[in-house]
């Protein structure tokens, strides 16, 4: 009982892992104090007055918010509560709203700041900041790859057609989100430049998302600061009580000598980088979808890594491959925690977004395989901001 203690403590016992309460609550301070909502505004902007503009618009949001939040639960609450009441009044199917929202909130694990990244350093001891970095190549992949299927199934479908009513101008909507934008450029700029570390950097955001809530935008009362604190305290306690218990198992599992068997086991069958690869992508599918995908990466990411380097892949691109993909285990039934979230937004069953996801996962499939593959996606901008 007493190794039992120990080790969870030991789990959550580590100075990256303060990162994931500041990032919580930052997510949450956006959402409350306006920053979301400006955001959507100036997506919109941009991608709004096209055809099928308004999901369009989803996507993109989602993929700036997440350049702050680190979280995809948040990002579909923040922005999910605005963009899919917007998408059904806009003639939108509610399934079809609450499908898009889901799997663009996969954005806010893949674009950094994420929390699964963070977790896959500590669990495989590799540069938080190098994560970071290599993140924007797939995240940017398929922000693309889902704004030109929304665009085109929108269009075959003939939806959207009046989308980009009511929208502001460029310029209206870039001065009214502007300090929303600054957010990721502090935080992400102070990372790279040296200023402060990804830790750190949460803080940052906290400090900087009550600022602008508060006395710039003045949409934060003194009366919700209870609320948000209660909001991410109780989001972060579930995340850490997940991480506690992985460490545990992790350390059973050790113990038993699992991961060197597993390793030889992997060594021997897959005989190929690419073979390896394929079966890993294969078993984190099907695993993502009935493990939460932060209990996964502690007790995986020290197993496969040391296997990835065995065949020579570089471990910041594998760690991408495991976030990507377990990322899908967010939308993919029976426990998809986003497809949760978006159906306690939209006020629907289960059954009835499942129909609408299948295409939107063969989407992220597609561009997993690009990614898995094609290294130079998630290492081309490592490489040269670290000059490698």
């Amino acid at each position: 009982m007493l190794i039992s203690v120990k080790e969870m403590f030991a789990a959550i016992n580590k100075f990256p892992l303060a990162a994931i309460p500041f990032f919580i609550l930052a997510g949450n301070l956006m959402e409350t104090g306006g920053i979301s909502r400006r955001l959507v505004e100036f997506a919109k902007s941009i991608v709004g007055g096209v055809q099928g503009g308004l999901p369009m618009t989803c996507v993109l949001t989602c993929m700036i918010f997440a350049a702050v939040s680190g979280s995809s639960v948040a990002t579909t609450f923040a922005i999910g509560a605005i963009l899919i009441p917007a998408l059904i009044k806009h003639g939108y199917p509610t399934n079809f709203a609450a499908a898009l929202q889901a799997t663009s909130a996969e954005l806010g694990v893949i674009i950094p700041p994420s929390i699964p990244m963070i977790l896959y350093g500590v669990s495989a001891e590799v540069s938080i900041g190098e994560l970071f970095i290599a993140g924007f190549g797939p995240g940017i992949l398929i922000s693309l790859a889902l704004m030109l299927f929304v665009w085109a199934y929108c269009k075959w479908k003939g939806w959207g057609k009046n989308d980009g009513e009511g929208r502001l101008s460029f310029g209206r909507a870039l001065l009214q989100a502007s300090w929303a934008l600054l957010m990721p450029v502090i935080i992400l700029g102070g990372i790279y430049g040296g200023v402060f570390t990804p830790t750190e950097a949460s803080a940052v955001a906290v400090f900087y998302a009550l600022v602008v809530g508060t006395l710039i935008y003045r949409e934060i009362k003194l009366t919700d600061l209870y609320a948000i604190l209660r909001k991410s305290a109780i989001s972060s306690a579930v995340i850490m009580f997940i991480i506690a218990n992985a460490g545990l198992f992790a350390f059973l599992i050790t113990r038993a000598g699992v991961p060197d068997a597993i390793g030889h086991w992997l060594q021997e069958v897959l005989k190929s980088p690419a073979m390896f690869l394929l079966g890993v992508n294969a078993a984190l599918f099907v695993i993502g979808m009935f493990i939460e995908t932060s209990a996964a990466i502690i007790v995986l990411a020290p197993i496969l890594a040391p296997v990835a380097q065995h065949f020579g892949i570089d471990p910041v691109h594998f760690g991408l491959i495991m976030v990507v993909n377990l990322a899908l285990g967010m939308i993919t039934p029976p426990f998809g925690v986003n497809l949760f979230a978006a159906c306690t937004v939209a006020r629907i069953s289960l059954d009835r977004i499942v129909t609408r996801l299948l295409p939107f996962v063969l989407v992220i499939l597609v561009c997993l395989m690009v990614i898995t593959y094609v290294p130079w996606i998630s290492l081309g901008l490592r490489d040269l901001v670290y000059a490698r």
